[in-house]
């Protein structure tokens, strides 16, 4: 493994990737960056590791999901949430540097890939990021933060358009939303509100949330000493929920709970847009954990299919909202399924997809769109707008 071979660039990443001689091993060369926030090269220099490995172990085709301890002189008690199709065998750190307000730090990595992946995971999943709501409105009165919800989905869109991962967000966050009944345990949610924002965004998938608490605790700073500014202790514990946006199935949850330093005065009016917002303590910790539900999602919708809707038929032809964002290439062979519902004794309706026996062939591929032909150049029977296409051949 001394030889390495195989060396190429990306410019997108920062990440050069270098294939060692043996095939069981890989090195990989990656360069991560943060922002140096109040100084704080400690915490600067932890972000940029992780961003450095999250770089490496996606590039290598990697899922980032769960939690390990990688200790190796570099990262000793530091934790990252990973889980790749390759298993880390070795990591050095190559250098380090600060160049203003910027931290990078260079890592050198030895992968050992996993051969088997889902075939799912090489397209892309359009998930719809909606404004999160605010649960407790009456939280935000300190700051005036009544905008935190937009702002909060604003930062989350742009950390998921910023890491190299297949789950591709779609902006829907300027619109407010009432979420509450989808967090409920009666399951009793509105699927036309789904199929809004899916068909709105032309997503697949939706991602909602809630912030249910952003509260503030006892001052951190003692009254006697009247010379220190004020500061708190705030909560930010927001929860999230994935829902397909073609079955309304629920299809991931999962909550999260941070606390943060609030440095400004009580009758502050904070702009949450603003860098002295953001470079905060407490944006930090927004922003940190953004960062781990980026890693978290892509995990879960790593395996999941890409499907699509038919948009318009004409004669045996059709054209589909799948394109080459999604991974759709000319010649693939893609199925044509009905959607509708079951009925349980209940009452309770139960998503249900009937694969029909007509394919159709990709024949021309656009960016957000392609045009696919019957197989057997014949018009297709029975085919509604609306109705699913997905992949043939997928086989887990």
């Amino acid at each position: 493994m001394n030889k390495l071979l195989n060396c190429a660039l990306s410019a997108a990443t920062w990440l050069t990737l270098c294939v060692s001689s043996a095939s069981y091993a890989q090195w990989f060369e990656s360069t991560g960056h943060a922002n140096i926030q109040n100084d704080d090269i400690s915490r600067a220099k932890s972000v940029a590791i992780k961003d450095a490995i999250t770089q490496a172990l996606v590039f290598s085709g990697a899922r980032v999901t769960s939690m390990q301890t990688l200790v190796d002189g570099v990262l000793t008690q530091d934790q990252l949430k990973i889980n790749s199709h390759g298993e880390i065998q070795k990591i050095e750190m190559i250098s380090e540097d600060r160049r203003g307000d910027q931290f990078a730090v260079t890592l050198r990595l030895d992968i050992f890939p996993q051969q088997e992946q889902c075939p799912a995971s090489s397209f892309n999943k359009f998930v719809a990021i909606t404004q999160t709501q605010l649960k407790h409105r009456e939280q935000a009165k300190l700051g005036q933060i009544f905008d935190i919800s937009k702002a909060s989905s604003e930062n989350l869109y742009k950390t998921l358009s910023n890491s190299p991962i297949s789950t591709r967000p779609t902006a829907y966050f300027n619109f407010p939303i009432r979420v509450g009944e989808f967090f409920t345990q009666q399951y009793d949610y509105s699927n036309a509100l789904l199929e809004e924002i899916a068909t709105r965004s032309n997503s697949q998938y939706v991602l909602l949330s809630q912030l249910v608490d952003i509260s503030n605790s006892e001052k951190l700073n003692n009254d006697y000493a009247f010379w220190q500014d004020e500061s708190y202790q705030r909560a930010y514990n927001i929860d999230f929920v994935l829902f397909d946006g073609t079955t309304y199935e629920r299809l991931w949850q999962k909550s999260y709970r941070g606390k943060g330093i609030w440095p400004f005065e009580k009758t502050d009016r904070i702009d949450v847009y603003s860098e002295n917002f953001w470079g905060s303590d407490y944006g930090q910790t927004i922003t940190d954990i953004n960062q781990t539900l980026s890693y978290d999602l892509q995990a879960a919708m790593a395996c999941l299919e890409t499907q699509g809707k038919i948009l318009h038929i004409e004669n045996d032809k059709l054209v589909i909202n799948l394109g080459k964002a999604h991974g759709i290439e000319k010649g693939q062979i893609l199925n044509v399924a009905h959607h509708n519902y079951l009925t349980d004794a209940a009452g309770n309706k139960m998503p249900n997809m009937i694969t029909t026996l007509n394919q159709v062939q990709i024949q021309q591929v656009y960016q957000q769109s392609a045009i696919a032909q019957s197989i057997d150049k014949q018009p297709l029977p029975n085919i509604q707008i609306n109705d699913v296409v997905e992949l043939a051949n997928l086989a887990l």
